[in-house]
């Protein structure tokens, strides 16, 4: 891991448009090599756009696998890349919005694209947040991964195991909360609601902490920039009465806004998760092996 650290570290050194095709050819010898993930992606795309040909969502499928390999090396410029060179790569539309966010509680709800990281970069550049942050089992990457995403200043990080408990402490602190809304993490704290019509476990929390400390949700999706030029994070209007009096209602809308995102930039969304891994009570498993 060392090695491979030190590796990223030479590449961050590198013009933007290389290193992202380096990315994108990793990305399509893991496509061809890493049949498990290929074969979930596949599903996904089957489930989610049925209206595609086969073709179409194989394209799709491929190109996700060289955009989430191209962000992954990408993140030794988000670690390592002066502040400067950064500023220039990253295109924020309209803003930060630092205004609703000073106006009190705020939850910056941000699906899993590929270049999520990319988006919190934006947000700790102009202010702190807070965050859920999930150890990972190598020590010396874990490591790595907790400097690159403290590196611009004290960003607070809680593990899922402590509750939302100091998260809604710290958003009445004035902390942002930069949330991941969209994986499935079982059926504890989820509401079966439809995701590109298929039900999906889907995390409640957005709706009950917004519910509790009265917060504005601020949506914000990173893509890429056409011509490796960089990364365009967009920062969506604050919903409107929400979560409302229902909040699987509430957590439905947040799933049809994702949807949206989605068919914006399809390759860009990480098809490799068992999104639809929990079923309903007595559903058969989605991700049986062909």
């Amino acid at each position: 891991m060392r090695v491979l650290l030190g590796v990223m570290w030479l590449l961050h050194w590198l013009p933007l448009p290389i290193l992202a095709r380096i990315g994108e050819g990793v990305g399509s010898l893991l496509f061809l090599l890493v049949k498990s993930r290929r074969r979930i992606a596949l599903t996904n795309l089957r489930l989610c756009l049925p209206d595609l040909s086969e073709a179409e969502r194989y394209t799709i499928a491929k190109k996700h696998f060289q955009a989430y390999a191209r962000s992954v090396l990408e993140r030794a410029l988000l670690w390592w890349a002066p502040v400067s060179r950064l500023r220039r790569l990253i295109h924020v539309e309209p803003r930060v919005p630092l205004d609703v966010i000073q106006s009190g509680p705020t939850i910056l709800l941000c699906p899993h694209f590929v270049s999520l990281d990319v988006a919190g970069v934006a947000v700790v550049l102009e202010t702190n947040l807070c965050s859920i942050y999930t150890k990972q089992q190598n020590k010396v990457f874990d490591d790595a991964l907790r400097k690159g995403r403290l590196r611009f200043g004290p960003v607070r990080l809680f593990s899922r195991g402590e509750g939302v408990k100091p998260i809604i402490r710290a958003m009445r602190e004035g902390l942002p909360f930069f949330m991941l809304p969209d994986m499935d993490f079982g059926e504890k704290d989820a509401e079966f609601v439809p995701f590109f019509g298929i039900p999906a476990a889907t995390l409640t929390a957005p709706a009950r902490i917004a519910g509790t400390v009265g917060a504005k949700v601020v949506p914000v999706i990173a893509t890429f920039l056409p011509g490796y030029k960089g990364w365009k994070v967009t920062f969506y209007p604050p919903w409107e009465n929400y979560p409302g009096g229902d909040i699987a209602e509430a957590t439905r809308r947040m799933n049809a806004f994702i949807e949206e995102r989605v068919l914006e930039a399809p390759a860009e969304y990480f098809w490799a998760h068992k999104r639809f891994k929990t079923r309903p009570p007595g559903a058969p498993s989605l991700y049986t092996k062909d």
